[in-house]
């Protein structure tokens, strides 16, 4: 697939993805939705938990919000929280719910908030406080494994085998100093990838990463977002927010974007708008520490760097530098580690390549 063409036509017409996608659905009778053993009747909602069963001890549940339109439709499912210090786009899956009227909606609203709870509950960054795994990496998870594992799976199975279509909602957490982005996950298959494309485009942020070396195998997805495109779903990772703060433009792009996907779909009246005039980010490589320590960086998010300039250093817990850390290309940097501490194997930054027109 040629991808510097795909992209060149950024401004490709809805007319085309309803062609690709299907209309929904035409009014009729609309059946009730059912997750696990909980039933949602036409025109109606529902909130309560999954449980994520026990192991040696340690379990956990997840919020779980459902609007079942009156006309039938696509199944969406907003996904926030995977990682637990992510804030601003769990405060807007929260505000969503005080906006939607299911009798006026077409399709299947699935919100999960706060997909990680335990992490949520005692603020850690990245990791599960009991297993510390990142969740976002060990999709689709093992009904038999540790809490994270478990978590996984109980996503997999009741979230995104059961949707159509999947926003998987971050930003940076509480370390990261990050700009907005999307992730367009590009799968090999021409329909499934316009239609991720246009999704990309609809939720409004004009950064956009082709990322095209996510996993293939289900096995070994990883990510959630890429599990769901790995099963055939539609899917985008979105990133808007920084530092664990809860900035009110935070809050409100990540609703917006959303309210946007959902016209996209004809789930709720208005017309979509999409990013007019998108950034392309072609390339990406993230920078890991080599060392425990502290990270003093030069630079902040957003800036553009070259080849080989210094972005950093890394120095020891008595102040003696290890390393410095170089930008591997010339590009932007998507997100920098704003606070000093520094953990071998951890990011310290990601740089993007902006594609040439």
């Amino acid at each position: 697939m040629n991808l510097r063409k795909i992209c060149g036509r950024a401004a490709l017409s809805l007319f085309v993805f309803w062609l690709l996608t299907g209309a929904p659905t035409s009014p009729g009778q609309v059946k009730s939705f059912v997750l696990g053993r909980f039933e949602v009747a036409p025109g109606g909602s529902w909130a309560g938990y999954l449980p994520v069963p026990e192991k040696d001890g340690i379990g956990t549940s997840i919020p779980v919000i459902i609007f079942h339109g009156a006309q039938k439709g696509k199944v969406l499912a907003l996904v926030a929280g995977v990682h637990g210090c992510e804030y601003p786009p769990m405060l807007a899956l929260y505000r969503l719910k005080k906006t939607i009227d299911p009798k006026r909606l077409s399709g299947t609203l699935l919100i999960i908030p706060i997909a990680h709870l335990p992490s949520f509950q005692r603020r850690t960054i990245y990791y599960d406080p009991s297993d510390w795994k990142n969740l976002n990496r060990v999709f689709p998870g093992d009904p038999q494994g540790t809490l994270s594992q478990r978590i996984a799976s109980v996503l997999t199975e009741n979230v995104v085998k059961k949707c159509d279509v999947l926003i998987d909602l971050h930003c940076g957490d509480a370390n990261e100093a990050l700009i907005p982005y999307t992730y367009w996950m590009v799968s090999g298959n021409p329909k499934l990838d316009e239609e991720t494309k246009q999704l990309a485009l609809a939720f409004g942020l004009k950064n956009i990463i082709i990322d095209e070396f996510k996993p293939k195998d289900l096995a070994d997805s990883r990510y959630l977002g890429n599990t769901a495109i790995v099963l055939g779903k539609a899917a985008i990772t979105t990133e808007r927010g920084f530092l664990g703060r809860t900035d009110e433009e935070m809050i409100e792009e990540n609703l917006n974007g959303v309210l946007n996907v959902m016209k996209l779909y004809k789930m709720i009246e208005g017309s979509p708008q999409t990013v007019s005039n998108p950034v392309w980010v072609d390339k990406y490589e993230v920078v890991f520490s080599k060392h425990d320590g502290l990270f003093y960086p030069d630079l902040k998010m957003g800036d553009a760097v070259a080849q080989g300039q210094k972005v950093g250093s890394v120095t020891d817990y008595l102040g003696n530098v290890l390393e410095e850390v170089k930008a591997p290309f010339n590009g932007v940097l998507l997100y920098i580690i704003a606070t000093p501490p520094a953990n071998k194997g951890e990011p310290l930054f990601e740089v993007g390549r902006i594609q040439q027109k």
